[in-house]
């Protein structure tokens, strides 16, 4: 049976949410032009599980109207009840880097006690290259939960401030050696004379993971 933009608003417009799911996952089919306007709906569906398959394919649906995708978005990072939906939200917002979200993001970060929130709001930030967010990534990179450190060292390597240099140099000897393994992939992003000196030092690291990506970068950036 082909999959067309009837036979899928049919599954959407289903009273089963498996069918609603399966509705969304056909929308991958389709053009993304004709897909949009049928996701719009269940981006509020009442069933968690469908609005988390909505949202997440928002990041590639997106591109058609970014001003309702960032509407649409919004709304889910501000009123969705669930973590894991607005996790995908900011997920969301990120790949498509609407940075006029960039205050809602804030907002939710300060206000949210949940850990996987804080994570996508992180990473969304680092993806988007939004220059405002330097203060809250190095903010994160103090954070208490082990995920949201690692992803905001992460994060402030695609920022690209040299400011953040500083900032991570002391985390070269953290007593966790994936902290130390995203902080080479940070330096490397962030790159200069001081992040050369601070992969020096990482290449000769006790775990060989860390050191060999070291070397690896130190040898790249020799080639050069």
């Amino acid at each position: 049976m082909d999959i067309t933009p009837e036979s899928v608003a049919s599954l959407l417009n289903s009273e089963d949410y498996g069918d609603r799911l399966t509705g969304i996952n056909q929308l991958r089919e389709l053009d993304p032009k004709a897909a949009f306007p049928l996701m719009q709906p269940v981006i509020n569906d009442s069933n968690v599980r469908v609005r988390y398959a909505a949202v997440s394919q928002m990041s590639s649906l997106g591109v058609v109207d970014r001003e309702k995708s960032l509407e649409l978005l919004r709304d889910r990072l501000r009123n969705e009840s669930e973590a894991d939906v607005q996790a995908a939200a900011a997920d969301a917002l990120g790949g498509l880097k609407l940075t006029e979200a960039f205050p809602d993001l804030v907002a939710i970060y300060r206000q949210t006690e949940e850990w996987l929130v804080e994570f996508s709001v992180i990473a969304c930030l680092g993806e988007m290259g939004d220059p405002r967010a330097y203060d809250l990534l190095v903010e994160a990179v103090n954070s208490d939960n082990h995920l949201v450190k690692t992803v905001a060292i992460g994060s402030l390597g695609e920022l690209g401030d040299q400011r953040a240099i500083s900032v991570l140099q002391p985390l070269v000897t953290d007593s966790d050696w994936q902290v130390r393994s995203r902080l080479v992939q940070a330096l490397d992003r962030l790159g200069g004379e001081t992040s050369h000196r601070l992969l020096q030092q990482l290449a000769e690291d006790e775990v060989e993971q860390v050191a060999e990506e070291a070397k690896r970068i130190l040898n790249t950036s020799t080639e050069r």
